[in-house]
């Protein structure tokens, strides 16, 4: 069996591991993936459980081939099986150019091309993580910083679709609910009474108005807030004026992005808007900027056609921040994660696995 014939088996074996997030099944595939590292001779193999938002176990799997200075991440949970599905989503049909499955693209390819370049190089000075829990709140990767001895490693390949180009940097996500309560009533008397979805409406003006003024920051290729008005909740009848109000929204801030600024005139907004509204933060996922971008480029830069920003927010942040520096590539596109009938081409996994294989055995050298 060629290395990547034993790549597809690989991955069609991960994608029969449902590991759906909420819901799925982490810790058994991580339990399985630690049999394969140990078989594969790591020095060193632990598997972790996290409880996750909805309180159900995350788990994740680190396992080391001698002291690590460079780490592989990948994510090993998936989100739920799109609407419009043709095949079964955790078969991992193959055909002649792809391999169809849920998680396929997003990201399980690339754990199927680093555990067959394991198999085929000497690994060395390498650690190898693969984490839950990225789909759904990102709360393996954090426990792995702060309960991990990961002094000595230096550099982090983060894998997601990438297009087999580089992430160099990308946008984060910040995610805010806005409520007013008040006390509804029957809407013959509305004239007189508390409007809470008109409060939140006025709310909802202003942040489109803030996401206007604000197109043209940002660096060149990430412009503008993404500031997304996403939804209103809180009516129950068109002749019941409602007690409570909820609206919904987020933005994608660009590296740079002066956070403390953007508070203070959310607050102005909350202000100008109603006093009685208040806004809870739900999401704070910072914006990836890599520190050492010449090491990185001399790591990845012999398998990438290009060197990008990306627009979608992922863990490398996290390790940045840790002091790991960090580049996001892999196997995959983007366009084809979360849709129904998810697939990676076979050529990617062969460009993915030949990308891996050389960064291991040059990286143990």
């Amino acid at each position: 069996m060629t290395p990547l014939e034993q790549c597809v088996k690989q991955l069609r074996s991960l994608i029969a591991h449902p590991t759906v997030n909420p819901g799925g099944d982490e810790v058994t595939l991580c339990e399985t993936l630690a049999g394969q590292l140990r078989e594969l001779g790591a020095d060193e193999v632990t598997v972790s459980t996290v409880d996750r938002a909805d309180a159900s176990p995350g788990a994740y799997v680190y396992a080391c081939f001698g002291p690590p200075t460079l780490l592989l991440n990948v994510h090993l949970d998936t989100v739920p099986a799109n609407s419009g599905w043709q095949r079964d989503p955790f078969v991992g049909e193959a055909t002649e150019d792809r391999i169809y499955g849920l998680g396929s693209c997003d990201i399980k390819g690339a754990i199927a091309c680093i555990l067959t370049a394991l198999r085929n190089t000497e690994p060395g000075g390498l650690g190898v993580l693969f984490s839950g829990d990225e789909e759904n709140g990102s709360r393996c990767v954090p426990h792995f910083i702060a309960n991990t001895d990961a002094s000595s490693i230096r550099q982090a390949i983060v894998c997601e679709p990438t297009a087999r180009c580089a992430g160099l940097r990308h946008r984060g996500v910040l995610a805010y609910r806005a409520r007013y309560v008040g006390k509804g009533g029957h809407s013959s008397k509305a004239d007189y009474m508390e409007k809470p979805m008109v409060e939140l409406a006025k709310l909802a003006l202003k942040l489109d108005a803030m996401a206007q003024s604000d197109l043209d920051l940002g660096p060149p290729d990430m412009r503008g807030l993404c500031m997304n008005v996403a939804n209103f909740t809180g009516g129950v009848a068109y002749n019941v004026v409602p007690d409570i109000g909820e609206l919904a929204f987020s933005l994608r801030p660009a590296p740079g992005f002066d956070q403390e600024d953007f508070e203070r005139r959310l607050e102005t907004a909350r202000l100008e808007s109603h006093s009685k509204i208040e806004i809870e933060q739900l999401t704070d996922h910072r914006p990836f900027a890599c520190g050492d971008d010449v090491r990185i480029r001399d790591l990845v830069g012999a398998y990438t056609e290009e060197f990008v920003g990306l627009d979608f927010w992922t863990e490398a942040a996290l390790l940045q921040a840790a002091g790991i520096d960090a580049v996001v590539i892999g196997p995959g596109d983007i366009r084809q994660a979360h849709c129904a009938d998810e697939y990676v081409l076979i050529d990617d996994l062969a460009w993915a696995l030949e990308m891996f294989t050389g960064i291991i055995t040059r990286h143990a050298s």
